[in-house]
């Protein structure tokens, strides 16, 4: 079984969705707005999130980005009518880990949601781990490797970001201003920084640049105080 929590807003809509949920074994809260979504909604107990983006009270996404800041161990359903590659790229690229559309069959959804539970119940191997006390990044192997405050934030924005970060999104997480930040700082922060963990652990740090877009941190880690 597994504890969904479901924010739709369209009472029918739903009514249906938590019925059929809960008909094929799952535990599920529905909610109807943001509001109501951050009153009920438990870290410690809820899996996997369900989510409108249209809602009375706000953007679901903006919920979803906010989530994925704070480093919940979450799986995240976008379930929307909005359609096109651009409003499924924003959900994906926000932290989403799936996106399907209000007209696909429930059974499309009930098979997303096992798949996510498999992932989030699956034995954890090694990986990567970044403390903020003390401030550090430790390796698979337990190797620490000491980060400057700097150093800290761009890991800290790479884990949280999902996918894709864009450099707007690392700049903003080191307080500076896009526009007037020079791009070769951050090129040589990160040279810097995979040369210190490579020096320090035998590993090469995993993160990927896309060019022209930002990077991406593509090994599971872990986001600890």
């Amino acid at each position: 079984m597994t504890s969904v929590i479901l924010l739709e807003d369209e009472p029918v809509l739903r009514k249906e969705l938590a019925d059929y949920l809960r008909a094929q074994g799952h535990a599920v809260t529905a909610v109807a707005t943001l509001a109501e979504f951050m009153r009920v909604f438990e870290p410690n107990k809820h899996l996997v999130a369900v989510l409108d983006l249209g809602l009375p009270d706000g953007d679901g996404l903006d919920l979803v980005l906010r989530m994925r800041r704070g480093g919940l161990r979450l799986g995240i359903v976008i379930l929307t009518a909005r359609d096109g590659a651009e409003a499924k790229i924003q959900g994906l690229l926000g932290g989403a880990d799936y996106f399907i559309s209000k007209t696909a069959d429930l059974q499309e959804l009930a098979a997303t949601i096992t798949v996510i539970e498999r992932r989030l119940t699956a034995a954890t191997p090694p990986q990567w781990r970044l403390q903020s006390s003390p401030r550090q990044l430790v390796s698979p192997a337990g190797m620490p490797v000491p980060l400057s405050a700097q150093d800290f934030l761009v890991l800290k924005a790479l884990a949280l970001g999902g996918e894709c970060v864009t450099r707007q999104t690392i700049v903003a997480a080191l307080g500076g201003d896009y526009f007037e930040y020079d791009q070769r700082r951050l090129d040589t922060q990160m040279r810097r920084l995979r040369r210190k963990v490579l020096e320090l652990t035998g590993e090469d740090l995993p993160v990927s640049t896309l060019r022209a877009v930002g990077y991406c941190f593509h090994a599971p880690i872990d986001v600890c105080s």
